[in-house]
């Protein structure tokens, strides 16, 4: 059952959805960042393979934007180093590494191996459960999600609903081609990871090379059959609830 705060966020999403129609990308991003949700938005950034793209719409706008990265203390070195590239490069001036809670690793993956046994459990506590912290504080969110990625992305909208929160997808509906030419024409550094076959980046444990040929989200949890960490799903359990159902 919906909350008296998700009705109102569906009932924001809606009227902004149909304000903005058309508009995508940085034409997109500038209302929503300077007028609607000034200083009470976030992006979610994994500063994967086509991270920087967003990144640098949200800079060229606002480069203090706070910009919230899930640290869950398995991925690549890559990453972190590329991350810490793209902040110097874009003049990022508030990115904040959000990390699992001690305790809940404490109790629930006190070797640090649950993805391998739980991958769903492992993603509550390293992901679903220190965004929804995270994010508390805000009325909106960012994210770099697209249609051409698949899956329950196929009919995403540049504007929804998340819970009680309003998500903004300014890339939605952008095709693969489209993100490829915008990051060569900005000059945007690629993943380091990106040449060796990694087209969908997230935690070591958890990402494959790709098949030539095949979906790029193809080697996020491979053999498994999950397909998303779980942070854009709903999330009916408030925070401390989410924390105690990782171990069931």
């Amino acid at each position: 059952m919906q909350s008296t705060a998700d009705n109102l966020a569906a009932e924001r999403a809606g009227t902004l959805l149909a304000t903005y129609a058309g508009l995508d990308g940085g034409a997109l991003l500038r209302p929503i960042l300077t007028r609607e949700f000034a200083g009470r938005i976030a992006v979610v950034s994994s500063f994967g393979t086509e991270s920087a793209l967003l990144l640098a719409l949200v800079a060229e706008i606002d480069p203090s934007v706070p910009v919230l990265f899930l640290d869950t203390g398995k991925h690549f070195g890559e990453t972190l180093r590329h991350r810490d590239r793209l902040v110097r490069q874009l003049g990022l001036q508030d990115v904040r590494a959000i990390k699992p809670d001690p305790g809940s690793l404490a109790e629930h993956d006190p070797q640090g191996v649950l993805w391998a046994a739980d991958p769903d459990g492992c993603c509550r506590i390293r992901k679903v459960a220190p965004l929804q912290w995270a994010v508390s504080g805000f009325a909106a969110w960012i994210t770099g999600r697209k249609r051409f990625q698949g899956g329950q992305r196929g009919e995403l909208a540049t504007i929804e609903a998340s819970d009680d929160k309003v998500k903004i997808n300014p890339l939605a509906t952008w095709s693969r081609a489209a993100v490829e030419a915008a990051l060569e024409a900005r000059g945007l550094p690629r993943h380091p990871l990106e040449a060796d076959g990694f087209l969908s980046i997230g935690c070591m444990p958890c990402t494959e090379r790709v098949v030539p040929g095949a979906d790029a989200r193809s080697g996020r949890w491979a053999g498994t059959g999950k397909v998303e960490c779980g942070i854009h799903l709903p999330q009916p359990q408030p925070l401390a609830a989410a924390l105690a159902a990782a171990g069931d």
